[in-house]
């Protein structure tokens, strides 16, 4: 799955510019990502969600333990990868029917916190149990909200391309072919969402996140961690 944002929706987070600017790389354009997506990934489906947001994702190749899954609700797309072991007692607390997916209790989930404003944006996801990695975007507010699992079971990256543009994806080939070393793999346990300004961790919002510079040898920019944690936010590649 693929989700690209430009800097008017999504601010290229700091770590990842200073990254890129410490060991300079080939970069290319979020439009040449997005076609290199689409061709080398069998049966892709692309979408072009106003003028500054792209998203794409296929069916080839997915697990079968963490598929993935596409939805748009009343203006709220998400794509979804993975499975969520409670998904049946979450149906029961929004009140969805037995046939509703991952993807749209999701949906419902980012909705509910929405509407209830001021509320934790943290309630989301720390209710959710499985393996999992998610990208939202609502457009009725221009928010994006992004997340991972605690445990990174499901690979999730982020980058910026040459034109600043802030891509997610589950493939970090396909990001350092387009982001350098303005790189890094998502950290597990955390979210990101424009509406609160930045990375939390989910367990622990108050804890801060900060970005170690990666060595020179590795595929990342940086490492992102959680204070006070022993989450770290590099997978092994």
């Amino acid at each position: 799955m693929l989700g690209i944002f430009s800097s008017s929706v999504v601010s290229p987070p700091e770590e990842l510019v200073a990254a890129g600017s410490r060991t300079p790389s080939p970069k290319t354009t979020a439009g040449k990502l997005l076609t290199r997506f689409v061709e080398s990934k069998a049966s892709a489906v692309s979408l072009q969600v106003g003028e500054h947001v792209q998203l794409a994702y296929t069916h080839h190749s997915e697990s079968p333990w963490y598929p993935r899954s596409f939805a748009v609700k009343d203006e709220i797309f998400c794509l979804f990868e993975g499975a969520l072991d409670n998904l049946g007692s979450l149906r029961q607390q929004y009140g969805l029917a037995k046939s509703a997916n991952e993807v749209i209790l999701v949906i419902e989930a980012y909705k509910a916190l929405r509407d209830r404003a001021p509320y934790p944006a943290n309630r989301v996801v720390c209710h959710l149990s499985g393996s999992f990695a998610f990208i939202v975007f609502d457009k009725s507010t221009s928010t994006v909200f992004v997340a991972s699992d605690q445990a990174g079971k499901v690979p999730l990256y982020w980058g910026i391309t040459a034109d600043g543009y802030v891509a997610f994806a589950d493939d970090a080939d396909l990001l350092k072919g387009s982001c350098g070393k303005s790189l890094a793999s998502f950290p597990q346990g955390c979210f990101y969402s424009t509406a609160v300004g930045g990375l939390r961790c989910y367990e622990n919002p108050k804890n801060k996140i900060t970005a170690v510079p990666a060595e020179e040898e590795e595929i990342w920019g940086a490492t992102f961690k959680v204070e006070g944690s022993a989450v770290l936010a590099a997978t092994e590649y």
